[in-house]
């Protein structure tokens, strides 16, 4: 029978921890698989580190890495998968919007088909925004246009992973990571399910539209070079355009239908319009250089201030 380890990362869950505790213990107990739960506190600044603390010390099946800080979503994940011994590792939020409960049917559909992974598709998303839902179906076939590798839709970090996925996860060395898509560029046969996310059980959302952004740029950076191209391709359009109407000026200037001392208008539009793609692509490419410099400074991605139960 293969062991089965739930990662759950942590920021400022005090609400909902011991919940989320109770139902993953429950599901858990239902299994024959020898199981663990590893809580990443990824810095939280109220009282999920002291919750965590002592449920670990009444369960030694459950295991605590707290960081020294607050290091980010995808970070937490990363160490929960580092720290994974198991053969299987189920990747899920605190706040139950994914409900614990379909686990041991995430873990049959890996059996039944023979896959190294099943990914968990979101057919609803309750208790959200009709702003965060169009904005996130957009976002993940906009990111599919532009990538080069396909990415599955509708699917966020929430699946089941056998060892063979842990381990070349475990070997990639990139620190701006976005899971969901290197899952998918692992490759091995991966398998949808099909579920309703439900409203979170208590507390506040902790991915604001700030945050989506930032994941959303470095999906784009770390998976495209397509914006590259973008750039390059306006570069050609402006210079294009630029090279006709100036024909149109001196053609209109020797035949006489411009007037040089009406242009003014035009003249402006133009430096606003070839100023804008000028800044458009030097920031496009100042985002890849931001990148390339967060890599070669090769810091740790995430800091342990304290390990409990491993």
């Amino acid at each position: 029978m293969k062991s089965l380890t739930v990662i759950v990362p942590c920021y400022n869950e005090e609400a909902v921890i011991a919940e989320s505790y109770a139902r993953l213990k429950q599901v858990l107990h239902g299994m024959e698989n020898p199981s663990e739960i590893i809580f990443v506190n990824d810095g939280s600044m109220d009282k999920t580190a002291e919750m965590l603390t002592a449920i670990a010390a009444n369960d030694k099946q459950v295991k605590v890495l707290s960081f020294s800080r607050n290091f980010g979503h995808q970070r937490a994940v990363t160490a929960g998968i580092n720290y994974c011994n198991s053969d299987l590792a189920v990747i899920i939020d605190a706040d139950l919007q994914d409900p614990p409960e379909l686990i041991p049917q995430l873990v049959e559909t890996l059996e039944r088909e023979q896959a190294q992974s099943v990914y968990c598709v979101r057919r609803a998303r309750q208790g959200e925004s009709r702003f965060k839902r169009s904005t996130a179906k957009a976002f993940y076939r906009l990111l599919n246009f532009f990538s080069e590798v396909k990415f599955p839709v509708d699917t966020g970090d929430f699946r089941l992973i056998d060892r063979n996925i842990i381990n070349e996860f475990n070997r990639l060395s990139e620190k701006g990571k976005y899971i969901r898509g290197l899952m998918a560029w692992t490759g091995f046969k991966q398998v949808p399910f099909y579920y309703e996310r439900e409203a979170r059980a208590a507390g506040e959302t902790k991915y604001p539209l700030s945050k989506m952004l930032r994941l959303a740029v470095t999906s784009l950076l770390y998976f495209s070079k397509k914006p590259l191209l973008l750039a390059t391709s306006l570069g050609f359009v402006s210079v294009l355009f630029a090279l006709c109407y100036g024909l149109y000026a001196v053609l209109g200037h020797w035949l006489g239908f411009t007037h040089a001392d009406s242009g003014w208008t035009s003249l402006v539009v133009l430096i606003v319009f070839f100023g804008g793609i000028q800044l458009l692509t030097i920031g496009i490419m100042g985002a890849y250089i931001g990148s390339l410099f967060d890599e070669i400074k090769n810091r740790p991605e995430y800091i342990v201030a304290e390990k409990i139960n491993f």
